[in-house]
C-alpha cells in the first residue's frame, strides 16, 4: 500500500454509530406499509446502497413513498441519537493536522450528512462531503469519488484510502482504483459475497496505529 495523498471516509458506522436509528426507521417504514419488519440482522446484512438505488428493488411502486415515511422517522431522531466512534474525531483531527485532504462518500442522502457533520462540528474536517443524490449516480460508482476530490487537486488511484466498514466501501474503493481500507471486526461482504480490502483494522486505535505506519503523526 502506498502513503495516502488523501483519505476519504464512509459516514454511517465508520465515522458515527447510526445502524439502530436505520434500523428503528426502516421497521416503522414496513410498519407503515404493512410488511412485516425486518430483524436487525436482516436490516445490517442489507444496508448498504442509497436508497435511491435500492428502495426500488425492496418496494417496488412503493419506493418513493417508503422513501418519504423513512426519512420522516429518521429526521424525527438523528440528530438527538448521533454518537461518533471512539476515537473517530482523533483520527480526523491527526490527519487534517498531517495536512491530508480528506472527504466523506456515503450512501446516505447528502443533506443529511452534511447535517450531521455540522452538528458534531466536524465540517472543517472534510474538504467536500458526497452523499446520495448530490451527483447523477450514487456510491459505490466512481464518480461519486471523483466528486470528493474535486478541488484537491488529487485524482482517484491508489494513493487515495477510502476507509468504511462493510462490503460496499471495499466495492466503491475498487471501482475508482483507490485503496480499500476497513475498520470493523467483522469481515466486509457485499450481500452474501465475501470482500477482501487492502487492509482490515477492528477500530479507530488500530487505524491511528496503522497511519503512523506510513510516517503520518497521530
Amino acid at each position: 500500500m502506498r502513503r495516502p495523498r488523501a483519505v476519504l471516509f464512509d459516514w454511517d458506522n465508520t465515522l458515527v454509530v447510526s445502524w439502530e436509528i436505520i434500523h428503528e426507521s426502516l421497521r416503522l417504514t414496513f410498519q407503515d406499509l404493512g410488511r412485516e419488519p425486518w430483524s436487525f440482522d436482516q436490516t445490517r446484512n442489507w444496508v448498504r446502497r442509497s436508497m435511491r438505488d435500492s428502495f426500488p428493488d425492496l418496494f417496488g411502486t412503493d419506493a418513493a413513498r417508503a422513501e418519504h415515511l423513512f426519512y420522516r422517522h429518521y429526521r424525527a431522531h438523528h440528530l438527538s441519537r448521533l454518537t461518533p466512534l471512539t476515537g473517530a474525531e482523533e483520527t480526523l483531527r491527526a490527519l487534517r493536522r498531517n495536512g491530508l485532504p480528506l472527504g466523506v462518500v456515503s450512501s446516505k442522502q447528502g443533506d443529511l450528512v452534511r447535517e450531521e457533520a455540522a452538528h458534531l462540528g466536524w465540517n472543517g474536517y472534510f474538504g467536500r462531503i458526497v452523499g446520495a443524490c448530490d451527483g447523477p449516480v450514487d456510491k459505490p460508482a466512481p464518480e461519486a469519488m471523483a466528486l470528493a476530490l474535486e478541488g484537491t487537486g488529487i485524482a482517484a488511484g491508489p494513493d487515495v484510502w477510502y476507509v468504511g466498514d462493510t462490503g460496499i466501501d471495499v466495492t466503491c474503493a475498487r471501482n475508482a482504483g483507490c485503496t480499500a481500507v476497513i475498520v470493523s471486526a467483522d469481515p466486509p461482504r457485499d450481500g452474501d459475497c465475501p470482500r477482501t480490502p487492502d487492509h482490515q483494522i477492528a477500530d479507530h486505535a488500530g487505524l491511528q496505529g496503522f497511519f503512523r505506519h506510513y510516517g503520518i503523526t497521530i
